[in-house]
């Protein structure tokens, strides 16, 4: 009854046509649109190739890009490319970076630089330029306005340039993508994904936002009070969510779980556990609504960078890079993903994890943290030990003394030679007031 209350509000919520305007926004023919290719640099670990990209013309600006296109000593031509979306310029370390990438998945992958153009009016950057352009479209009802469209946009030329570039030098024929990026780069990811079939599969990184009508007052609930990171929307009154018929076709429009129907191709979600953009159990507002194959990875005591820091003080990405690449490789090379089931039953005066894989695995851990409250973004994550057998692992999950209390479920395989890590959803325990 609850799922039916919540589909029947989400309907009443979202316009039943709000998806035209983006998808009619990326058709529009760009007569601007050209690429040509700057650079071939061999190295040891392989070759970049450069490419510059002029995407689009929007609201009279050209949008310029640069493309780095990695391929690695011996890779072989495939017919899907990994293509990473993110802010900034192509340098030496992007490249360093994009071969690594590359060499794990075993094929050619893409860098796409210059999402989004920025800066813009008066030197906004980043999420203060998107709300600016939010606040436009709600005073002008011009729909080009958003900047996820041409942010979107930007991922779809990219795709057809390095179609034409793989075409033309590297004799290889191109005709699909892994999609991927952060934060607001893993938003546009979800978007893409949702308004170009090339897109076969997608690994949105630090974008736990999904599901926007429910997401924000669960955020509310679970800090007290939305999180300073998202100030500057809150600052110019998009959150909390108007409820004018533009505000409800703007969130509709950039609010990939309205895709969601079109979002049914392999995904793989990574968040950081300790992120302070989001609710620590954020996914648990849209997971079970998105159709298709799904995975999800924690990496514990890991913000938005995703950089995990470790009991000895050391920080690294392992674990994020270590996912994406696994997946980006299967998918480009038609290997099977680990196939997974879980669930928190009841256990005496506590809960138990049980989950159930098709494919063998190779360990496994419960990490579990605790708060006063149900804000854990500065919680420290630990290890708890998992039975696993085969194709089984069970945590007991410990009740908490006092207080709140957070957990997931973290499984190791090996398949193929590739060493990666899966996780479960969060489960969260509230304690008594």
């Amino acid at each position: 009854m609850r799922k039916i209350l919540i589909l029947a509000a989400l309907m009443a919520w979202f316009p039943a046509s709000a998806s035209a305007d983006l998808f009619s926004y990326v058709k529009k023919p760009e007569a601007c649109y050209a690429w040509k290719l700057k650079s071939k640099t061999p190295t040891p670990l392989g070759t970049v190739y450069e490419l510059a990209l002029t995407s689009q013309c929007w609201q009279g600006i050209n949008w310029e890009h640069q493309i780095q296109v990695c391929v690695p000593p011996g890779a072989k031509p495939a017919s899907t490319m990994l293509l990473w979306n993110q802010g900034g310029k192509a340098s030496l370390t992007s490249g360093a970076f994009g071969l690594e990438l590359a060499r794990r998945a075993q094929a050619p992958c893409a860098l796409l630089f210059g999402i989004p153009k920025q800066p813009l009016f008066e030197g906004k950057t980043e999420d203060k330029l998107i709300a600016e352009t939010f606040v436009r479209f709600l005073e002008t009802k011009d729909a080009d306005w958003p900047l996820l469209f041409p942010m979107v946009k930007s991922l779809v030329k990219a795709m057809d340039a390095l179609q034409e570039f793989t075409k033309e030098e590297l004799k290889t024929q191109v005709d699909s993508f892994v999609v991927s990026g952060a934060s607001k780069r893993g938003w546009t990811s979800w978007l893409t994904a949702a308004a170009d079939k090339r897109v076969m599969a997608a690994v949105p990184l630090v974008i736990d936002t999904l599901n926007i009508p429910e997401q924000m007052p669960h955020q509310l609930k679970s800090y007290g009070k939305y999180s300073d990171m998202i100030i500057d929307y809150t600052s110019r009154g998009l959150v909390p969510l108007p409820d004018t018929k533009e505000a409800r076709l703007l969130w509709s429009w950039v609010d990939p779980y309205f895709y969601r129907d079109q979002l049914t191709l392999p995904k793989l979600i990574i968040n950081g556990a300790n992120d302070p953009y989001w609710a620590v159990d954020a996914l648990n507002k849209y997971w079970d609504g998105l159709k298709g194959d799904k995975w999800v990875l924690y990496v514990p005591n890991a913000g938005h960078n995703l950089e995990e820091k470790k009991a000895d003080g050391k920080k690294d990405r392992e674990r994020a890079i270590g996912a994406l690449t696994a997946f980006a490789k299967f998918q480009i090379h038609h290997k099977t993903m680990p196939k997974l089931q879980w669930g928190y039953v009841s256990e005496g005066e506590g809960k138990k994890l049980q989950v159930q894989s098709d494919a063998t695995i190779q360990g496994g851990r419960l990490w579990v943290a605790q708060a006063d409250s149900l804000d854990f973004r500065k919680a420290k994550w630990v290890e708890q030990p998992a039975s696993v057998k085969g194709k089984s692992l069970d945590a007991l999950i410990p009740v908490p003394k006092q207080g709140c209390q957070a957990c997931f479920g973290e499984l190791d395989f090996e398949i193929d030679g590739t060493a990666f890590r899966l996780s479960t959803q969060m489960y969260v325990h509230e304690g008594k007031k």
